[in-house]
Order: structure tokens, then C-alpha cells, then sequence
């Protein structure tokens, strides 16, 4: 029987999707705040013949949730899934405000102050497990560091052993040099079944590694560096290059020029000079990158500060082109009556597909080696 899940700030999804994919889970409550994000979700599971999640979906901030006959009413969905099959909470946050590229505003910053109500909301309703994904900047930077260790304290003090990593998407085959963190909690009570006593043997025994397809030292491979802008060239990829990390490598795995979302780009308003002028593989500029066709991405995101162009074309990457690049299946699909910019920031928002379907089945692997019975 698929362990249940709870998902917030779900997006369009991808998180939720590499979970469900694996078979292994089922999605059966979703949280998000964005009515368009949540119209992609529902839309684009449909179209893959994903069944809708039983307890419904809630379009509203989190901290609605804590609202005394809210949080009642969610510990009783919680606890009655609880009583029926495994239960875990998932989500990502709202990251800006402890990016570097972002506001940097810390855990007082609107967006902030959600991973603090996340992390009550879990403490609250007590699942048997949780996953927490946020930037590095929450890992990385001292200041947000801090606040990240007092959640971390916070949510021990209610009863969970935890284990967290700055992974990177292309560890496990995505085509993207994106870092987050992830953090992982079990109940204690859980732990007792599986025969886990502390937090330092939960540490010891979660194998991150085993979700993971390559060393992060591929990064610092010969990939290819830049090349003259060539309009609708041709190039045979070079031998020492793995193919499955490159950009052209998932463009034509999800036939993304005959993909539903195709024709869904940005426009350029002021000629074409840009889109031209700059080297195939010139990512250096802070805001406009040229991709490599040869090599993976520097990351999805793809908003009102990093622009993507197409490497061998005049123009901006499509939708179907960025989805490709988070490593999702070909038959995801945008709806096409969202606005570009809603496609494109829940896009760039998203954890990349097969780093939610590695970390996935990294942690049911950990139940089953420790002796959960489904």
C-alpha cells in the first residue's frame, strides 16, 4: 500500500510527482497559495492520468492552516491517515528571502516567515515523517543558518530524529547545477518500530547516497566552454561529455520542438541583438545566459533576473524546453491559457524531478531496510 502524503506549497507539482511516480507514495492532500500554480497541478496531473488526492486541495496561505479550527480539523485529517497507512508531510517554502539571489531578507521576510509556520504546522499534527526543501542560502549563509538550526531544534523537541544534506540536482541525473538543502525527520515513534534509538544511528543508518546516480565531481569534468553563436547549427556532441547531463540530451528525449508547450516563450521586445550576440555556453553574465547544447544548465530558474537563451537559436528557451531541463516526463503539460511568467516562475521554483523521485525512493529504501512492512 503507497505511503500517504501531505503537500505544501506544492506549485505545479514536481516535488509531489517524483514522489508519486515511484509508485511508492500517494499525494493525498495539497496546499498551495497561487491559484494559477495550482490550475498547472491539476491540469497537468489529469493529463497524465493522476488521480486527484483524496482530502482535496487547499488554495490558501499555510498559516491558515494554524487557525484554531483549521489546525483541529487538519490534525484530524492527519490522524486519520495516520490510522490507515504511513503518513509524511512534504514541501519547499518559498525560498527569496534566504536566497543570494533573492531578497535575503531572512526568517522576517514574508516569504521567510513560512518555513517557520511549516515547520509549526509539522509539529503540530505530528506525521510520521517529513521532507523540508529550501535554497542553500538557508544552509550556507551564517544568518540564516541560525534560523535554520532552530528549526531544526524546534522540531526535535517534538519528537523527531533528523538528517539533512546540501544535495545538488545532478547527483541524481538532472541536467542542472542547482544546490538545495533537504531535510528529513521521523517520529519518534516511528523510529521505535524500525528499532532506530537515536539521533546519531538515524544519521548513521539514511544512506543519502543511494538515491543517487553521480559524484557531484562531474561538474568538474572537461565539459564543453563556449563557442561562436551559430543560428540553427549543427554539432556532434564530443566524446568525453555523458550525454543524459546535457541540455540537447533531454531536448530531444522529450521532443520538446513537437511538445504541447512549444511555442510558449517570451518575445523579445527591443530586436534581437542580445539574442545574438552572445556565445553558445556564455553563462557568465548575471543576467542573460547562453545554455550549451553539450552541457547541463546552471540552474532552472528563470525569471525577472536570469534569462535563459536558446543556444543555437535567436530567443528565450520555451516552456517545453525549461520543463525538459527540470528532468520531467515529456507528457507533463502547461496548460496553455496561464500567463508566460506564471509558467515560467513555478518552473523555476520547482525541485527538479528526478531529484524528488531519488530522494523519494532514498528514504522508502530506509524504511524498508529498517524493517517497515507496507
Amino acid at each position: 500500500m503507497p505511503i500517504n502524503i501531505f503537500s505544501f506549497f506544492s506549485g505545479a507539482g514536481f516535488l509531489d510527482l517524483g514522489f508519486e511516480l515511484t509508485n511508492l507514495y500517494k499525494v493525498v492532500y495539497v496546499n498551495e497559495f497561487h491559484r494559477p500554480f495550482n490550475h498547472i497541478y491539476r491540469f497537468a496531473r489529469a493529463n497524465m492520468g493522476i488521480e486527484e488526492p483524496i482530502y482535496g486541495h487547499f488554495i490558501g496561505d499555510v498559516a491558515q492552516v494554524m487557525e484554531t479550527e483549521n489546525i483541529k480539523a487538519f490534525k484530524r485529517l492527519m490522524s486519520q491517515s495516520k490510522a490507515e497507512n504511513l503518513t509524511g508531510i512534504i514541501g519547499g517554502p518559498p525560498c527569496p528571502d534566504f536566497s543570494v539571489a533573492g531578497k535575503n531578507r531572512g526568517q522576517h521576510g514574508e516569504n521567510g516567515k513560512l518555513s517557520g509556520t511549516y515547520v509549526s504546522i509539522i509539529c503540530q499534527s505530528k506525521p510520521d515523517f517529513f521532507l523540508f526543501e529550501n535554497v542553500k542560502g538557508l544552509y550556507r549563509t551564517a544568518k540564516h543558518r541560525a534560523f535554520f538550526e532552530t528549526l531544526k531544534e524546534q522540531l526535535s523537541n517534538a519528537g523527531y530524529y533528523l538528517t539533512d544534506q546540501l544535495i545538488n540536482s545532478i547527483e541524481y541525473g538532472a541536467p542542472q547545477d542547482r544546490e538545495r538543502i533537504i531535510l528529513i525527520g521521523i517520529s519518534k515513534p516511528l523510529a521505535g518500530k524500525l528499532k532506530i534509538k537515536s539521533q546519531k544511528e538515524f544519521e548513521l543508518k539514511f544512506n543519502w547516497e543511494s538515491g543517487k546516480k553521480y559524484s557531484r565531481d562531474v561538474l568538474t569534468k572537461p565539459w564543453p566552454a563556449q563557442s561562436a553563436y551559430s543560428e540553427k547549427s549543427i554539432t556532434v556532441m564530443p566524446d568525453d561529455v555523458i550525454e543524459d547531463l546535457t541540455v540537447q540530451y533531454w531536448w530531444n528525449k522529450n521532443n520538446v520542438l513537437a511538445h504541447p508547450n512549444a511555442n510558449m516563450y517570451f518575445q523579445p521586445r527591443a530586436g534581437i541583438t542580445r539574442f545574438t550576440s552572445l556565445d553558445e555556453g556564455d553563462v557568465s553574465k548575471k543576467c542573460y545566459k547562453r545554455l550549451h547544447r553539450w552541457r547541463y544548465s546552471p540552474t532552472a530558474a528563470y525569471g525577472h533576473n536570469e534569462v535563459h537563451i536558446h543556444p543555437y537559436l535567436p530567443r528565450r528557451i520555451s516552456v517545453a524546453e525549461a520543463l525538459a531541463i527540470q528532468s520531467l516526463p515529456a507528457s507533463f503539460v502547461i496548460p496553455n491559457d496561464v500567463s508566460l511568467s506564471d509558467a515560467f516562475k513555478t518552473i523555476g521554483n520547482g525541485v527538479p524531478y528526478l531529484a524528488a523521485k531519488g530522494i523519494a525512493e532514498t528514504i522508502y529504501k530506509f524504511f524498508k531496510e529498517n524493517g517497515y512492512q507496507d
